[in-house]
């Protein structure tokens, strides 16, 4: 495990440099990443391997010297045939995997965004006037400007 630790502390600061253009988002890329830990693991003795079994995928911190697996992380794909998504869902897995395993933190804007409620909803949840005046000033103004419409039919129902 020094080994390991050691590798943790060069790793530092990894910069999402992809972009996600369907949720506007930028994420660390699996080649980044691989390219970045790599040389540090490597440098250490140690090698990395992202075999897939079955239906999961493991990231496993292995010593190259005796094989012996120092650490590892797996998770279960999803039942899904189409070639394209399955191969999506790979790299996905092998991202967080290997992120969860090295313990690399980033943001999780993935997270975010499915935690988050939408301006729209918040309006819709309005039970007063005053509630309404209240999300409606709160939300940015392109929000404010989107959903002007829905603010005032609410504002209609609410008198």
């Amino acid at each position: 495990m020094k080994r390991l630790l050691e590798v943790q502390k060069e790793i530092g600061t990894l910069s999402k440099s992809a972009k996600n253009p369907f949720f506007k988002s930028q994420y660390l890329d699996l080649t980044t990443l691989i390219e970045h830990v790599t040389p540090l693991l490597n440098a250490q003795g140690l090698v990395l391997l992202q075999p897939l079994s079955g239906d999961a995928v493991t990231s496993a911190i292995v010593d190259g010297e005796t094989g012996d697996t120092i650490a590892s992380s797996t998770l279960t794909l999803p039942n899904i045939t189409d070639p394209q998504k399955l191969g999506s869902a790979i790299t996905y897995f092998r991202r967080y995997t290997l992120k969860s395993l090295l313990a690399i933190a980033e943001v999780d804007d993935d997270g975010n965004l499915a935690s988050k409620v939408s301006a729209e909803d918040k309006i819709k949840a309005c039970k007063t006037l005053k509630e309404l005046q209240t999300v409606y000033t709160s939300l940015s103004k392109a929000d404010q400007l989107k959903h002007v419409a829905l603010k005032d039919e609410l504002k209609l129902k609410l008198k």
